[in-house]
């Protein structure tokens, strides 16, 4: 075989003037080699530009082709491939002709067909060929999926424990499918290279039919005998690959027969050894209950003499009844749902955990005349309208702000996070997941009373623990603490403002939440975005979320921001859009995520970003990252069974307003008009609503006069404050953050609660 590159190009060129016609082909073929890399014959992806038919206006336009997984798919730009895709075609089923020299076309049948055209005969042909490639493997893959587990029955293979021999059974069947398909790889590229060779061998015996003479008949012969050379080379080479097809195909299945059994004896060879780890536990057990049974045994010999003999007997006998009657094991359920570990014993015994009820009483369908109600609300604020609870959902604002705590498992995560950029994006998950709980609960939470507090003891499944406490009535403000045994700390103080605009209702959350965490010492905080409650008079009632959050690690400034896109009836975005960029201190972005506020996000790793793409509403290019394959951080929990008609709660909102037994006087599980409207005592529940508002008026009033009776003369009557009420587990401070009016947990409750010492605690109820 000759050596490639230099002789055969000067060996073309120097012809080049005397035959034009018959070298351009050659020497387009040879020189334009080093541009585009030949695309590997077995490789999944093939990607590049190639100028696509789109109509008689603009005729052929440039696109961006990607052809993975026997699907060709299409872009306007490289910048699309991560939201937006054009069109995509199934090759397992498309058909590929050849027009001239540059064009070609695919079509599945009729429903799509793409006229494309490359940038030359030769690009045309790398195309063609890797796209033949991906249509023979797509087929093959098709046809395996629809015999697949022939070879392998799964009722053929014993389960291993735990699973185990099922995934082996897979990983054994994936090598062994990926095997089969590079060796069908191989039977592909054969075919190509001996359909090529032959089409090469025909244009060489048709230049050298021309009987050219002088120089350029040389040349030409001269390439004819090296191209003969390489097809004796080829020829060799595809009959070695047809020698191990045939072996490979020949041998398959005996292969397949001797991985099968190695697996299965390994199986038996796991259950024996657990058999064997049971029966050494069980024998263990055995003998210390005999050594406390001899020991008790000399114990009452030394007390009672003359009974030694017979007491060595009973011994004896207690010891092997004790085996006879025995289990042949011993089996320890070990289910993290019914068992957890409890902590503050010292002998570390599991205790069954408590079982949370899943129903609560089904919503009445009370008809109520919502706009003799809501006509004389419009621009007032929503807190200080008095509401039938026909309007509400039976928990209160304290129990829905602990709703937060739902995907608390991501704080979980990112306290285990390494780097803090990726703990950014658990952070920035978790402040997204708050709200997937709304996108169906348009009930109204209860206001809670001055005073009135939430706790949620999960410590035992969770490991956290969470109080609430209404620290202010005009404007209502509740305050938030979460502490968990998994290194994180969670806190927030937030306001409600609240408008109603005839059409819609707008509720605007105020307030700062912070996430500590112990490892690293990084403090993170942001806000909520504006709820806003549609078609109040008119239609069916939907919810949707819209503003910008700033998630802020103080401790290394980075930095996430987030934008919750209003739903538009014009946009083409998906509906319930977030997205976001991770970037540190410097600005650099590290992360994209993207996703739904109502059903997942995820989250890619940016490694180059550039401007460019089209420009945005401000004229401003837009920043295109590339990034590594995205991965999901958070999806949302599916509803419980007949949530409808329990006002869409999730399963964590449906064990909210469970009695339980030591809670705090003030605890809203004992709010009565919150119980009465859970059972679906709604006439009784309003009249206790009204009852309990009224007397909360009372002890304002009362307090109010206290505080005008205690100011100094001093004070300014502006200044002078007009209640004198005092949260009873929070302190007002300053925060060191935000320099924001905060109040802060004080410590007390839990230790208040161990000891059932209630007395200091308002009668609010």
């Amino acid at each position: 075989v000759p050596q490639p590159g230099l002789p055969l190009s000067r060996a073309v060129a120097s012809c080049w003037c005397q035959v034009p016609q018959i070298c351009i082909l050659i020497v387009g073929a040879v020189m334009s080699e080093p541009k585009t890399p030949t695309p590997t014959p077995a490789g999944d992806t093939y990607k590049g530009w190639v100028f696509k038919w789109t109509n008689y206006i603009k005729g052929y336009q440039r696109r961006w082709f990607v052809l993975s997984n026997g699907l060709l798919s299409y872009y306007r730009t490289q910048a699309e491939m991560g939201h937006t895709c054009r069109g995509t075609i199934n090759l397992a089923t498309a058909t590929i002709t050849v027009d001239d020299a540059c064009n070609f076309v695919i079509s599945n049948g009729g429903a799509q067909t793409y006229h494309l055209k490359a940038s030359c005969e030769v690009e045309r042909q790398r195309w063609i060929t890797a796209l033949e490639l991906a249509k023979a493997k797509a087929a093959r893959m098709q046809a395996e999926s629809d015999d697949s587990g022939d070879d392998f029955p799964p009722s053929s293979a014993p389960a291993a424990p735990g699973q185990g021999g099922t995934v082996q059974n897979s990983e054994v069947q994936s090598a062994l499918r990926t095997l089969g398909s590079k060796v069908e790889d191989l039977s592909t590229c054969n075919d190509l290279i001996s359909k090529h060779g032959s089409a090469l061998q025909r244009s060489l015996s048709e230049l050298d039919s021309l009987r050219l003479t002088g120089e350029a008949g040389d040349k030409i012969r001269q390439v004819t005998e090296r191209a003969t050379l390489f097809r004796i080379t080829s020829n060799a080479m595809i009959n070695a690959c047809r020698d191990f097809l045939s072996l490979a195909q020949a041998n398959s299945k005996r292969w397949q027969k001797a991985l099968q059994a190695e697996r299965e004896q390994r199986v038996r060879l796991e259950e024996t050894l657990e058999q064997l780890a049971k029966q050494h536990n069980h024998l263990e057990r055995a003998f210390r209950g005999a050594s406390q049974a001899n020991a008790t045994a000399d114990n009452k010999n030394a007390a009672g003499p003359g009974k030694g003999e017979a007491s060595d007997e009973d011994d004896e006998n207690e010891f092997f009844d004790a085996m006879e009657e025995a289990p042949e094991f011993i089996t320890v359920p070990l289910n993290e749902e019914p068992l957890a570990m409890n902590q503050e014993s010292p002998s570390q015994e599991l205790v069954p955990l408590k079982k949370r009820r899943t129903r609560i009483p089904d919503k009445p369908n009370y008809s109520l005349n919502l706009w003799s109600i809501m006509k004389n609300c419009i621009g007032k604020e929503l807190s200080k309208i008095p509401m039938p609870v026909n309007f509400n959902e039976p928990i209160s604002m304290l129990q829905r702000l602990t709703e937060d705590l739902e995907y608390h498992e991501l704080l979980d995560k990112a306290a285990k996070c390494q780097s803090s950029l990726e703990q950014m994006c658990y952070v920035a998950a978790f402040s997204v997941s708050s709200y997937s709980t709304t996108v169906y609960r348009t009930g109204k939470p209860f206001n809670p009373l001055l005073g009135e507090t939430y706790e949620l003891d999960r410590r035992r499944e969770s490991g956290y623990r969470s109080l609430c406490e209404q620290v202010s009535h005009h404007p209502p403000a509740a305050a938030h603490h979460v502490i968990s045994d998994r290194g994180w700390t969670l806190r927030q103080e937030i306001t409600v403002a609240s408008k109603f605009r005839g059409k819609y209702l707008s509720i605007m959350p105020l307030g700062t939440i912070h996430a500590i965490f112990e490892k690293g010492d990084h403090h993170y905080t942001w806000k909520k975005v504006t709820t806003t409650v549609h078609n109040i008079i008119v239609g069916k009632l939907w919810i949707d979320q819209s503003g910008e959050i700033d998630v802020v690690n103080h401790t290394t400034g980075d930095r996430c921001h987030l934008k919750f896109a209003p739903y538009s009836y014009f946009s083409r975005d998906v509906a319930r859009k977030v997205t976001g960029v991770v970037m540190d201190k410097d600005g650099k972005a590290h992360y994209v995520l993207s996703g739904t506020w109502d059903e997942k996000m995820e989250f890619s790793r940016v490694m180059q970003s550039s401007r460019g793409g089209e420009n945005g509403a401000e004229g401003k290019q837009k920043t295109v990252y590339q990034t590594l394959k995205a991965r999901e951080v958070w999806r949302r929990n599916p509803l419980p069974e007949g949530a409808e008609t329990m006002y869409y709660f999730t399963n964590l909102a449906l064990t909210l307003n469970e009695p339980e037994e030591g809670v705090g006087p003030t605890d809203s599980r004992r709010r009565p008009d919150q119980r009465l409207m859970e059972d679906g005592r709604w006439e009784e529940a309003n009249a206790e609503k009204q009852r309990l508002e009224e007397k909360q008026r009372s002890a304002r009033r009362e307090r109010e006069r206290e505080a005008a009776s205690q100011r100094t003369s001093s004070q300014s009557e502006e200044g002078a404050p007009h209640d004198n009420y005092q949260a009873q587990w929070f302190d007002r401070c300053e925060d060191r953050i935000t320099g924001e009016q905060i109040h802060l947990y004080k410590g007390g409750y839990w230790e208040t609660k161990d000891r059932g010492t209630w007395e200091e605690s308002p009668k609010i109820f």
